[in-house]
């Protein structure tokens, strides 16, 4: 699955016990994308590829950064938009991680990234994602399959 070490759990350090429980929602909740993903089956693949776990820990670090999460009360217009998603959806964190996690591997794929360009792929789908949010829309929902 692409973890660092023999033992996964040292790896869950940066995205802490919710990046474990976005990874389980994803893969029960949208398998086949999940397993996509998890197998590299769809695209063009490079054999510098990014470690699939890990990706994900950071996914979950960077939606907790970009939805100010840990601030009381949001100081961004998309943490705010967030919130109003939250209060319709009590599942909307875990549906926007896999909408990143889905964005983030077509944004690996069409930038024909590296290991080493990871960042740049993660800046990448952080963009896209608060483009989607700012207008109320999610239009890279339609990339998950069940």
């Amino acid at each position: 699955m692409g973890w660092q070490r023999k033992d996964p759990s040292t790896d869950f350090r940066g995205g802490g016990f919710i990046s474990l429980e976005n990874l389980l929602y994803f893969a029960r909740k949208f398998p086949k994308s999940f397993q996509d993903l998890l197998r590299k089956q769809v695209g063009d693949r490079s054999v510098w590829e990014y470690p699939f776990a890990v990706a994900g820990i950071n996914i979950t670090f960077m939606l907790i950064q970009m939805l100010d999460l840990e601030a009381v009360k949001p100081r961004s217009i998309v943490g705010e938009i967030f919130l109003r998603f939250l209060s319709v959806n009590e599942s909307a964190f875990d549906l926007l991680y896999c909408i990143a996690f889905k964005l983030m591997g077509q944004q690996w794929l069409s930038m024909w990234a590296s290991y080493m360009e990871f960042n740049t792929v993660m800046k990448s789908t952080r963009r896209q994602l608060e483009r989607e949010i700012m207008v109320e829309d999610l239009p890279s929902y339609s990339l998950l399959s069940q």
